[in-house]
């Protein structure tokens, strides 16, 4: 799809008239026009405040023209999987879970591993070949190449590890030693839990990334705790397979 193609469908999805949206990215009605027929296309500084407007990447309004990775992690970004910035506008450079918020969530490479092979390993990809695959990529990639200039000298890291011992210190009955956070987007893990007054409340918003984990019960059984937290709280829950019947155990403000 071509860069006016795309303005069209944005501007029509979202109810805007030419001049609305003129008016919102500081350009006269015969400029989005003109972009609208593909006689002209919008200039750098005007890509970035329809990207604001349209809450899309500035690689969606040039019609896609080349599948982009995460630049931490290589995972292929479609539009939803996108990170944001502190303001709110996309960074369409990483997905959610290596960047939240204009913060890198992983400074060591072999966490990040870690994680990324227990979604890839199937029965053509076993774990070797997975971690062997990795250990080659990631070093390609932006974020790893520049890792000095654009990692925060560790203190990211410092945070979560402050972060697992204030939980560990929660002394969760049943719940096993906490050892790692790893990145989570909050609506693959945004759980209704039951209320005493028998209304269902989710906690997260499921366009946050947030820190967490999943830990086996020392009690046996199915079910398992699940944790998540970021600077602002801490929240403990258990479930059964595939999130089923979650009950929130704890909910501290921190």
């Amino acid at each position: 799809m071509d860069t006016k193609d795309v303005i069209v469908e944005l501007r029509t999805k979202n109810g805007y008239s030419q001049e609305e949206l003129a008016a919102k990215v500081f350009v006269t009605r015969q400029a989005v026009s003109r972009w609208e027929t593909g006689e002209t296309v919008p200039n750098t500084d005007t890509l970035k405040l329809l990207s604001e407007t349209f809450d899309v990447s500035i690689n969606t309004l040039l019609g896609a023209p080349r599948q982009t990775v995460c630049q931490c992690c290589g995972m292929p970004l479609e539009e939803d999987l996108i990170s944001r910035e502190k303001d709110g506008t996309p960074n369409a450079s990483y997905c959610k879970w290596c960047y939240a918020d204009g913060t890198y969530t992983y400074g060591n490479m072999d966490d990040l591993i870690d994680v990324c092979v227990g979604h890839m390993v199937n029965e053509e990809f076993t774990e070797e070949q997975a971690r062997t695959y990795m250990k080659e990529m990631l070093p390609k990639l932006d974020y790893w190449k520049k890792y000095e200039e654009l990692s925060d000298a560790g203190e990211f890291e410092e945070f979560k590890k402050k972060l697992i011992d204030e939980i560990n210190n929660l002394h969760v009955e049943g719940m096993s030693k906490l050892k790692k956070l790893n990145a989570l987007v909050g609506k693959y893990v945004n759980l209704a839990y039951r209320l005493p007054n028998d209304r269902n409340v989710k906690f997260l918003d499921d366009q946050t990334t947030y820190l967490g984990n999943q830990l086996e019960s020392d009690f046996g059984g199915d079910r398992c705790f699940g944790v998540l937290a970021n600077a602002e709280f801490i929240l403990i829950s258990t479930y059964g397979p595939e999130g089923e019947n979650p009950e929130l155990v704890l909910y501290k403000k921190r």
